[in-house]
């Protein structure tokens, strides 16, 4: 379990350093890393349970150290991503002001409670602000021509899906994240075998723990395997799993199709109290236009673990639990079945993108429409902003769902994220 101390473990540090200090003689070694700054504001509109808690509008700051470690040697290399995050601002708090709700359950801080290894220490907690740090990769691998594997905490990334990702088992990213440079690890065991005919299989087992003992779990693991093939123009993946205690069976496909790139996942999930499938299907193309460079992607998603007449009062979604579950533990960020997403990347100049980036529950209808901009100031820094527009009638997913409080929704206004990033 995380533990709170007066200062940090040295041993994290230490530990991702070991193999410098043993192999200074051989092999490579790459250090380099990153530091962020972001700023989030959002504001509450008036029958917003957050606005009793926060007021009209909330600000809040983090701060993101993170240092890579790299070595390779005949094969063999050793990774550790070693981060120091610091947060403060009004939300910090916020769960604990909270009445009971599966849709804005998590954790207040970053921790490794369901992990195998316990990697991540909380330097100082108060009542808005926080000091930690981590390991988010710290792995040993060997690879080969044909064979990769690889132990310890590490990312996997595995689907077709752009927004929506139900093939990807793993920490799958929040479609509405602007900043999706880093993926959080997991511990896990991976391999990798590459056939002759240039198809793949790769296998990961995910080790987790029971929340509430501690002990390793099966049923709160992951086991999954994945290959992936060529059929004429088609590339094909078949995915097998138990995850959570649910078997998984996955099949997805992509190929080019008139200068346009498809891709499709179909994913189905034997649950303890229900069996659901999940689809998503997507395109993307380029083109000028203006002398502009632009890139447009749009993608359907549906979620049969989704609430099917869009009722998101606490009681109706308390008789669904396994989205309840998969909202839990952030395997699912949708609370409908039918979703529509769109982007346009528009390069208004070499060095600044602009992307307005829109998500529909099309059952609602609601949406969030995101105006995410890109900008670089320099080989090292990299500038990202954007404006985050709700749209939706009281009660619907985006305009603001019951909250359990009676004259109070759990709704939110516009918002604005701004992060500067310098790498070295």
């Amino acid at each position: 379990m995380t533990t709170s101390s007066n200062t940090p473990r040295s041993w994290l540090l230490a530990l991702a350093l070991l193999p410098l200090a043993a192999t200074a003689q051989q092999g490579s070694v790459e250090l380099g890393g990153h530091t962020k700054l972001r700023l989030t504001g959002q504001r509450w509109p008036d029958d917003s349970l957050f606005r009793d808690l926060l007021g009209s509008a909330s600000t809040d700051w983090a701060g993101d150290l993170r240092l890579n470690l790299e070595w390779r040697s005949a094969g063999w290399s050793f990774d550790a991503n070693w981060q120091l995050i610091g947060l403060h601002g009004d939300t910090l708090a916020l769960s604990s002001g909270l009445p009971s709700n599966p849709v804005v359950a998590g954790a207040r801080l970053p921790d490794d409670d369901r992990r195998l290894f316990d990697l991540t220490d909380v330097i100082s907690d108060g009542a808005d602000s926080a000091l930690l740090h981590r390991l988010d990769r710290l792995f040993v691998g060997y690879a080969s021509d044909k064979t990769v594997i690889r132990f310890g905490r590490q990312a996997l990334s595995w689907g077709n899906g752009l927004f929506y990702a139900p093939m990807d088992l793993v920490n799958p990213f929040d479609p509405a994240t602007i900043d999706t440079e880093f993926k959080t690890g997991d511990d896990m065991l991976y391999g990798q075998y590459l056939f002759d005919s240039g198809n793949d299989v790769q296998a990961a087992a995910v080790f987790r723990r029971n929340l509430q003992s501690g002990d390793l779990d099966e049923d709160a693991s992951t086991l999954a395997v994945k290959y992936h093939g060529f059929a004429s123009e088609f590339e094909l993946d078949l995915l097998v799993a138990r995850s959570y205690g649910d078997t998984v069976i996955g099949l997805g496909g992509s190929r080019d199709v008139g200068g346009a790139v498809w891709r499709a996942d179909l994913v189905v999930t034997d649950a303890a109290s229900d069996t659901f499938a999940e689809f998503v299907t997507n395109a993307s193309y380029s083109w000028a236009w203006g002398g502009r460079n632009m890139t447009g992607s749009v993608e359907y998603y549906f979620n049969g673990a989704g609430q099917p007449a869009g009722d998101y009062d606490p009681s109706s979604l308390a008789g669904n639990p396994v989205l309840l579950a998969r909202l839990a533990r952030g395997q699912s960020f949708t609370l409908g079945r039918h979703y529509v997403a769109a982007n346009v990347m528009i390069e208004m100049t070499p060095l600044w993108n602009l992307s307005p980036v829109l998500l529909i529950n099309a059952a609602d209808p609601s949406a969030l429409l995101q105006l995410v901009t890109t900008y670089s100031a320099s080989d090292n820094i990299l500038l990202t902003g954007s404006i985050n527009l709700p749209l939706g009638a009281p009660g619907t997913e985006f305009g603001g769902i019951e909250s359990g409080v009676p004259g109070r929704r759990l709704s939110f206004g516009a918002g604005v994220f701004a992060q500067f990033a310098w790498y070295f």
